[in-house]
């Protein structure tokens, strides 16, 4: 990508010296299971149910700050839960970051023009960087989980790593497979802001688990697509793609299908529990949005792959 002349955006909150480490943030599972097998001796004696109280009434007061210690995500991200270890960048985060800026501020300026276009105001999202958890508006979040929407803030959200474990471990190297990830979660927020995401999850409420996930699969092939939509403006308005970059792109969107997620992980593939789409049907979505570059042409709701 020819990218380091570009403009820079300025709604990044950089939060990776800041970010609560892993033990000192205990998933809500642990927290509880710790909790349940303390209790009994805690009851047995005076200062344990004081204790306890206090416990008690700190984890709500902390619910009301808007901190839940039993959520571990939210938002849509842009691949399923991986129960890999994380490869910490290193060195390698001021030089992303400054790439992440760059991507997030074309995205900003091709959805501004397509927002015109229909008459509407494009709203910028912030793009919020972390190290290993972050607290977001959709409770607290593991980096395991990779780069995630959450329509709560209209935030961003991204571990670096993440693009790491793009290239080593998915076998999805390059730097339009990595502005790729960060177009997809934009697409979640364009999503949000057409009000695609209210009905989705109004909608979701009235089906079973499989149809459920039925509605996130189209959810997130539409992401694909209005990914898609600002490759093609990168390309045909700013010159930004270089030979081998759709490619790359097209690779990524391959490497993290959730039929070849599956295969890799369990070895085995369960099309019921799909969330994000078939590798092929996430490169079809791409391709359809970088091809045509318009809207309309990526209603997955009407339309199959």
């Amino acid at each position: 990508m020819r990218w380091k002349d570009s403009r820079r955006s300025d709604n990044i909150e950089d939060e990776r010296d800041s970010s609560p480490p892993r033990s000192a943030a205990m998933g809500g599972a642990g927290v509880f299971s710790l909790l349940f097998r303390v209790v009994p001796y805690l009851l047995g004696t005076k200062i344990g149910r004081i204790l306890l109280a206090i416990g008690v009434v700190g984890y709500f007061g902390l619910r009301m700050l808007g901190i839940d210690l039993m959520q571990t995500g939210g938002g849509s991200s842009v691949v399923a839960p991986r129960p890999e270890s994380r490869v910490p960048v290193a060195d390698k985060n001021d030089s992303l970051a400054d790439f992440v800026s760059v991507v997030l501020a074309d995205t900003e300026d091709t959805w501004t023009t397509i927002f015109q276009g229909m008459n509407k105001v494009y709203e910028k999202p912030k793009l919020v960087l972390f190290r290993d958890r972050v607290n977001s508006a959709c409770g607290l979040a593991d980096s395991a989980m990779g780069p995630f929407y959450c329509p709560g803030n209209r935030k961003l959200y991204i571990d670096l790593s993440f693009y790491q474990d793009m290239k080593s471990k998915l076998g999805a190297p390059g730097d339009f497979a990595q502005a790729y990830v960060i177009a997809h979660e934009v697409g979640h927020h364009v999503q949000n802001l057409l009000g695609i995401n209210a009905k989705v999850e109004q909608a979701s409420r009235s089906l079973s688990k499989n149809g459920a996930n039925g509605l996130s699969v189209k959810m997130e092939l539409q992401a694909d697509c209005f990914a898609g939509i600002w490759g093609h403006f990168a390309k045909n308005e700013r010159d930004m793609i270089e030979a081998g970059d759709l490619e790359e792109a097209l690779n990524a969107a391959a490497a993290i299908g959730d039929d070849r997620l599956q295969e890799q992980s369990q070895g085995s593939v369960r099309p019921e529990s799909f969330t994000h789409g078939t590798s092929k049907q996430r490169v079809e979505w791409f391709r359809r949005g970088f091809d045509q570059g318009k809207v309309e042409n990526c209603d997955t709701f009407r339309q199959s792959s």
